[in-house]
């Protein structure tokens, strides 16, 4: 008797496994666009940036793959998010500390950069189209498109602090943006 539950109960786990990888993500093979936490910590700052990472394989990237002038949710799959536990200021605008969505607008030589208020579960719908609601953009800069020499295979996000400058930088194919980020001291 216990045998026989005990093989139902195998069969009914098995099953399980097998129509979660079939029908939401396959969990026996990696990930075409991984996922990636990205962190930065100084002193009592936390910063962290949650993405999947897209790559190259030969393709026309920016202007192609990811179309000029149109919102782009900034990674693969779910949507990206900022989180940070201070306020911040960016390009003079008020960030205030919690988490957020980051959107783009690659274009030729600038980048349209967006911090949403909302939470998605995904970065597009069944039409393929981004989920980004513009009514919840929070903070809209532009910032320069820097053209690197070096092929960057993977979409890359990471945090620079090398010149006591902090930035949010993103990087794929040949193409850098950077995003100034400073920290607004706690007023006690």
């Amino acid at each position: 008797m216990f045998l026989k539950r005990l093989l139902i109960f195998l069969f009914i786990v098995a099953l399980g496994l097998f129509l979660y990888s079939t029908f939401v993500e396959n969990i026996f093979s990696p990930r075409l666009s991984p996922k990636d936490t990205v962190e930065f910590k100084l002193n009592d700052l936390k910063l962290e940036v949650f993405y999947n990472r897209p790559s190259k394989k030969g393709r026309d990237v920016f202007g192609a793959l990811v179309p000029y002038n149109k919102v782009w949710r900034t990674g693969a799959n779910e949507a990206t998010t900022f989180q940070t536990n201070k306020d911040l200021m960016i390009q003079g605008i008020y960030l205030p500390k919690g988490k957020y969505t980051l959107w783009t607008v690659p274009k030729d030589s600038t980048w349209n950069v967006m911090f949403n208020t909302k939470q998605y579960a995904w970065g597009v719908d069944e039409e393929m189209q981004p989920m980004w609601d513009p009514n919840s953009d929070l903070l809209e800069i532009d910032v320069p498109v820097e053209k690197i020499k070096t092929t960057v295979e993977q979409f890359t996000i990471a945090f620079d602090n090398s010149t006591d400058d902090l930035q949010l930088t993103m990087a794929w194919d040949n193409t850098k943006i950077a995003v100034p980020l400073m920290v607004i001291k706690d007023q006690n």
